[in-house]
């Protein structure tokens, strides 16, 4: 299980880069390094991108790209379908396609069984401070068999130039040139309960808190706002429960053995409205969002999920963090509170949290 030009495991020794891995990439590399549990993984590098890309694809896109008016709607979306269908219709290079399938063997030989895996993409502006990027490009959930892994790292890459990334990039100045396309291919999490979580109170950048988004089965119920999630506030020194509220997590998303694909399931009356977490794995998930922050030395805004395959106490896994882009970019330094911790995003029907993360599809 070794890196190449095209590739690094998570737990691969190497120094990420931002340049090289993307930010999520680059995130999951860290953590692991970090000794955080971080269900294992590689990455295919932006090396791989512009290997693929190859020469004259980047001056096609280019012209197609050339004066876009990202008001005009039709326009960017006839871009957008046919810089689309140049990359996923282009042949992987030899090298880059042997090397992408060892590394799926080499991550399937840890495994017992072959295992189910999620392809997410990591640009390089992503996942920055500066540049909330979250949602521009897409994740692809419980791929079966190397075919379908392959088949998703290009529509990852491909992904890099949808309408809305696209519009993004150039609404906030972000230049297509020399962009470039990192992929994470990493095993999927069984979750029984999943979510996200924040190092400060949303509503209004405080430090001193923690705020858990949780609901039943794999995240993507609460990343997109289908459900509403359990949401728990806690003091970031004591861990006490500040605030909770319990939301009407209605739906689940669950693999079915039969199909061996995700599926959409409706909760039982029994588990909709209690608590889908126990005070412990609260407090674990606390905990674990504290060590992200403390690690990057800033306020971390985590995805977190509990495997239904492992064991209580070894089933809490983090699946990404990155800096929290709102509070810590826009707002000057409050004062410190009482417990040391600065005090300086909100809930509806769906949390802040929730909105800023990114939409799994797939």
């Amino acid at each position: 299980m070794s890196n190449n030009d095209f590739i690094e495991f998570f737990d691969g020794g190497l120094a990420p880069t931002l340049d090289s891995l993307g930010g999520k990439g680059a995130s999951l590399v860290t953590m692991t390094a970090a000794g955080m549990p971080v269900p294992p993984g590689f990455v295919v590098n932006t090396a791989a991108f512009r290997a693929f890309m190859g020469a004259g694809l980047d001056q096609a896109i280019n012209e197609h790209l050339a004066q876009l008016d990202p008001e005009d709607i039709q326009a960017v979306d006839q871009a957008s379908a046919a810089i689309r269908e140049l990359i996923t219709s282009r042949p992987v290079p030899a090298e880059l396609s042997e090397v992408t399938r060892q590394a799926y063997a080499d991550l399937q030989s840890r495994f017992e069984s072959e295992a189910p895996l999620a392809v997410r993409s990591s640009a390089t502006a992503e996942d920055l401070p500066d540049a909330s990027f979250a949602g521009q490009q897409d994740t692809y959930l419980w791929l079966n068999g190397y075919p379908a892994v392959a088949e998703h790292i290009r529509a990852c890459w491909a992904s890099l130039y949808t309408s809305r990334a696209i519009i993004y990039r150039i609404k906030n100045n972000i230049p297509d040139e020399g962009l470039c396309m990192a992929v994470v291919v990493q095993k999927m999490v069984n979750a029984r309960v999943a979510g996200v979580a924040m190092t400060l109170d949303p509503t209004n950048g405080d430090r001193s808190k923690i705020t858990v988004d949780a609901s039943w089965g794999v995240g993507e119920m609460v990343v997109s706002g289908t459900v509403t999630p359990d949401n728990i506030q806690l003091d970031k020194v004591t861990l006490a429960v500040i605030t909770e509220h319990i939301g009407d997590k209605h739906a689940e998303l669950i693999p079915d053995p039969a199909t061996n694909c995700l599926v959409e399931r409706e909760v039982e009356p029994q588990r909709r409205n209690v608590l889908c977490l126990t005070s412990s794995e609260l407090e674990a998930v606390a905990q674990m969002a504290k060590r992200a922050e403390k690690h990057y030395k800033s306020p971390q805004d985590i995805e977190w999920a509990l495997d239904a395959d492992l064991p209580d106490g070894q089933n809490l896994l983090l699946l990404q963090s990155r800096p929290e882009t709102v509070h810590s970019s826009t707002t000057a330094a409050p004062k410190l509170g009482a417990g040391g911790y600065a005090s300086s995003l909100g809930y509806g029907s769906v949390s802040s949290i929730t909105a800023s993360l990114t939409k799994i599809t797939g």
